[in-house]
């Protein structure tokens, strides 16, 4: 039975979001060794699918793990006006039912695929919204339901989407990750650049295995194929000045995978490439990543165990990166020049490529990333049970957490937030995101309520506890306003009233006075304002609020006795 894809009929065809499902129900119903099944619900109110295809008919991971079997899982049309991995997965999944070939990989791993993330921008249709881009006719549009980006979504998770998301990955613990894209930005020869987890996001194992064995392999297997492929033209400039590496915060889906000890890769094909070429070159890179861990699956299953057993003895994690140009590697790269002309629409110069002029020459590549932020891990967090929509995410995550079952005073380090900064910009995927968090740590004892929550952090979660709990992390709950309540005074003064005792207060502190009067002299503008010296006495003073900018997340350091009670399912 052929069974023929909308894009094979006619190349510059993608498969509707209704003619994707119906396909892979077609083939479930056809081969035992294809199982669909619905999870969770989207912001289009339908739920997504998840195409599962293993050889035995087993479709249990745990039971999959225990065989000494690899799991893949892939990602499509998180962005649906990209829907190359729609139409490249479909033919794949037929592909390894049929060829016996292809076939016989899967007696060692299994693949695992979404096979349409953005349900709610496959639904809006249309064929002008990706206005640089070469092909399908018609496509999805970028932003869901919600008009929100979805690959900006994993880790604060505001779409159902990305909770249904984050149960599918943590319930099936991938070893492997592929999301598929299409590249907006310069104009190059190649089809196909790829985007890899920052290899630093990785425990060190990982990282070393996918910088110097996996990548070089793939690298080389796709020109083989036909398909030269160069990484992601991330660029400050004309790409000749010089290629960056991504920071795959978990924000972004790589990211968000690489908290789970699970290598991802963001193929990006090249937008003004033909439709047909950018189906084929992600079919091509698929196929090669799935003939690389089919044969290297006892050695994969080795080091990966190695490494999520390292991620659970590791007593520290960085958190944040910056590039690190004190580093900087070379790369052999095909491109066009780069020229200006007058633009007919400003008068004003204008940025073309030459495709008459193509060039190969050597450009920095800055794929070397420095810590920015490092955290000792504590023995457990405790999160207030005032903040419901925190817990439920950590839920999602398959965070085991318990309770306490009554009031208790426990020694913590706690932090206060004493600096951020907004975007400036309005707001960004719904929130007005904080950056640059500067926090005061400090250790006291607190009473912490019955019915709080607690996570310990040794459990397969552990670094995505950290990235989302500590507040200066890029991509922390903290960062995306989960509890911005805490930064808010309630409590404020009446300045005739809270002048005599301010005075008073300053008579039996003469530390105090000492700093007001120092900072009357640095800073004129504090100087001639009455307001803002009593708010300096005050802040400094027994009655100004000891809660304000108190961040509701304990770090419990050491082992301690806790009376502690199971989560119940609520």
């Amino acid at each position: 039975m052929p069974l023929t894809t909308p894009f094979e009929k006619n190349e510059n065809t993608s498969a509707t979001y209704w003619e994707a499902i119906d396909y892979y129900r077609l083939l479930a119903s056809l081969y035992r060794e294809l199982k669909v099944e619905e999870w969770g619900s989207t912001d289009a109110g339908l739920p997504l699918h998840v195409a599962i295809l293993s050889l035995d008919g087993d479709f249990d991971p745990e039971s999959i793990r225990k065989k000494g079997k690899r799991i893949l899982l892939i990602n499509n049309a998180i962005h649906p006006g990209e829907p190359d991995g729609v139409d490249a997965t479909m033919m794949l999944y037929r592909d390894l039912l049929q060829d016996p070939d292809k076939k016989k990989l899967l007696e060692r791993l299994v693949v695992v695929a979404i096979p349409f993330y953005n349900i709610g921008g496959g639904l809006n249709r249309n064929s002008t919204t990706r206005v640089n881009q070469n092909g399908p006719e018609a496509y999805g549009f970028r932003g869901n339901s919600r008009n929100l980006d979805l690959n900006r979504d994993f880790a604060k998770c505001d779409s159902r989407e990305a909770q249904t998301f984050n149960h599918i990955f943590t319930h099936w613990y991938p070893d492997f990750f592929v999301d598929n894209h299409t590249s907006n930005g310069a104009d190059y020869p190649y089809t196909m650049t790829l985007l890899p987890t920052q290899k630093d996001k990785l425990e060190p194992l990982l990282g070393h295995y996918l910088e110097h064995d996996l990548l070089p392999e793939l690298y080389q297997k796709m020109e083989k194929k036909g398909w030269e492929m160069i990484p992601y033209v991330n660029t400050d400039g004309p790409p000749d000045k010089g290629i960056y590496g991504f920071s795959d915060t978990p924000r972004f889906s790589t990211g968000y995978a690489a908290l789970y000890d699970c290598i991802g890769f963001m193929p990006e094909t090249h937008m003004l490439k033909p439709f047909a070429d950018r189906v084929r070159s992600t079919y091509a890179f698929m196929e090669t990543l799935i003939r690389i861990i089919a044969r290297d699956h006892s050695k994969l299953g080795r080091m990966i165990e190695k490494a999520r057993a390292n991620t659970l003895l590791q007593t520290s994690f960085d958190l944040d990166w910056d590039y690190d140009l004190s580093r900087t590697d070379s790369l052999q790269f095909k491109g066009y020049t780069a020229k200006y002309k007058t633009s007919e629409v400003s008068g004003l110069d204008r940025l073309y490529y030459d495709q008459s002029e193509p060039f190969e020459k050597t450009i920095p590549y800055y794929t070397h990333f420095k810590p920015t932020l490092s955290v000792e891990t504590p023995e457990a967090y405790i999160i207030s049970q005032a903040f419901p929509e925190v817990i439920d995410r950590l839920r999602l995550n398959h965070i085991r957490m318990y309770r306490l079952a009554m009031d208790v005073e426990i020694a913590v380090e706690e932090y206060f937030i004493v600096g951020y900064k907004d975007r400036g910009r309005g707001p960004y995927e719904g929130h007005y995101l904080h950056s640059q968090v500067e926090v005061e740590k400090k250790t006291e004892t607190r009473l912490l309520r019955k019915g709080d929550y607690v996570a310990y952090t040794n459990q397969p979660g552990k670094r995505f506890l950290l990235s989302v709990l500590e507040p200066q992390a890029p991509d922390s709950y903290f960062c995306w306003n989960f509890f911005d309540s805490c930064l808010n005074q309630k409590e404020y003064f009446s300045d005739y009233v809270f002048e005599d005792l301010a005075a008073e207060f300053l008579q039996a502190n003469p530390q105090v006075k000492e700093a007001l009067e120092e900072r009357k002299k640095t800073d004129p503008d504090f100087a001639a304002s009455a307001r803002e010296q009593l708010d300096f006495v005050y802040q400094r003073s027994p009655w100004h609020e000891p809660t304000h900018n108190l961040y509701p997340v304990f770090r419990i350091p050491e082992p301690a006795e806790l009376p502690l009670e199971p989560l119940r399912e609520e």
